[in-house]
Parts: structure tokens; C-alpha cells; sequence
């Protein structure tokens, strides 16, 4: 895109190349009403002199008037346009954010700098699906006094949007002894604490309080407060707590 100065500059030359294409035509007129006088060969450098500034003028004229195609560096569909019709915009200036929905990547923050050596295989969970992520690698400097870390949508059950925020859950190398239930065995206790409901006998069930870490998109670790041998209801555990 030109700015001012540079459709100025263009104007300036292309009415500068319309001058000398008036005072060539005149000669190449003037040669040819002359012919047996002037020589062949100046009457054939006049025509050729015409010709060339009028492609000369063309070109300029075509890059003044004419519409520039914007041709995108990538393929993929339109995220945001900045544009409106008869807008002037100047060089640099971002006018169309092309997207391309198969090569996205997930940034997140991680404040335990030695957790980015670690990293295995990573997900993230989704109302109604998951992300299966593939780990990229770890800046050097620090953002919010956070590292970031940068993560490849490797497959995807459920539609995306740039900017969305997610909860990723990353897979390290770190052992953790413990039990993993799935998600839907952990129900809320007193006091924000998670408890899950344990069977005592015959249909009696104890709920009782644990701590858990995340172990991946579908399941926790209880690494306290479950001993061995105990059974853990992982199936309608919320409707419980409705039974007295």
C-alpha cells in the first residue's frame, strides 16, 4: 500500500512520462513526413521511443488508479479484518488475521521453571471434550514472573477459538504414589474439602476426606486418605450425599 508521499511521487512521474510522450510522438510524426530526408533507422528509433514510454506510462498509470490484490502468506480462514471500504491505510498496518485451523498451539504459564525438563505428554479438558497436545518447548525469560510454555493441538473432540483460555494438564517424569479415581468419584465436603464416598457393607457407604493431585484430564490421584483394599464409588457419587 502507498502512502501520500509515495501516490504523490507517482503522479509526479506519470505526468512527467506523459510530457515526454507528447514531445516523442511529435518527432516520430515529424520523422515520418520527412521520410527520404531522415534517415531509416531515426524514423525506427522514434517509433521505438514512443513505444517505450507508453509502456512506461501504463505501468505507472496502473499503479496509481488500479486495486493492489492483497495475497496472504498462508492458507486458512479469516480470524479478525481490520478493513473497511474506501479505508487508507499505510505500510506495516495488519489489515486481515489469517488463521489456520489445523496447525494451532496452546501457550500456557508454568511458575516452576525446572517443570518445563519434565513435561511429557499433555491434555486439556473441555466442556463436552479434550485436547490431546503434543509439548514444543520452554521460553528463557520469564512473563509474569511465569515461564511460558508452548504446546501443539495435536487431535481436538470439540471445536476451538483462538484466545480461548484452557486448563492444560501435563504429564512429568515425578512418580506419585497414590489411588486414581476418575473425576466424577470426587464430591465436595465441608469447608471446600474433597471427599469421595467409600463402601463400608452392604449398601452403606462412609464419605471420607482426601487430598488429590491431578493425574490427567479424566482422572485424580488420592495420595491421602484411602487405605488399601477400599472401594471408591466412581459412578453417581453426588446423589449420595441426597440419602440419609
Amino acid at each position: 500500500m502507498a502512502n501520500s508521499i509515495d501516490r504523490g511521487n507517482q503522479q509526479a512521474q506519470f505526468a512527467e512520462i506523459d510530457a515526454q510522450l507528447a514531445i516523442a510522438e511529435r518527432k516520430r510524426v515529424r520523422y515520418e513526413q520527412l521520410e527520404g530526408v531522415v534517415s531509416t533507422s531515426a524514423i525506427e528509433t522514434a517509433r521505438l521511443e514512443v513505444d517505450a514510454l507508453k509502456k512506461r506510462r501504463a505501468a505507472v498509470g496502473a499503479s496509481i488508479g488500479a486495486p493492489e490484490p492483497l495475497v496472504a502468506p498462508v492458507s486458512g480462514v479469516i480470524g479478525a479484518a481490520n478493513v473497511v471500504v474506501g479505508q487508507v491505510v499505510e505500510a506495516k498496518e495488519i489489515l486481515f488475521e489469517v488463521i489456520d485451523p489445523a496447525r494451532l498451539a496452546v501457550e500456557a504459564l508454568a511458575y516452576d521453571a525446572a517443570l518445563a525438563a519434565q513435561i511429557g505428554a499433555a491434555e486439556a479438558r473441555l466442556p463436552g471434550g479434550r485436547l490431546e497436545l503434543e509439548f514444543v518447548g520452554a521460553g528463557r525469560q520469564l512473563r509474569e514472573q511465569a515461564l511460558p510454555l508452548l504446546f501443539r493441538v495435536k487431535t481436538s473432540t470439540v471445536p476451538l477459538a483462538v484466545g480461548q483460555p484452557l486448563k492444560i494438564l501435563a504429564q512429568t517424569s515425578r512418580t506419585l504414589k497414590g489411588v486414581a479415581v476418575p473425576l466424577s468419584a470426587q464430591v465436595k465436603a465441608g469447608a471446600g474439602e474433597t471427599a469421595v464416598w467409600v463402601r463400608d457393607g452392604a449398601e452403606r457407604f462412609i464419605q471420607r476426606r482426601v487430598k488429590v493431585a491431578p493425574l490427567d484430564a479424566a482422572r485424580v490421584a488420592v495420595v491421602d486418605g484411602l487405605a488399601d483394599g477400599e472401594r471408591v464409588v466412581t459412578a453417581g457419587a453426588g446423589l449420595l450425599a441426597q440419602v440419609r
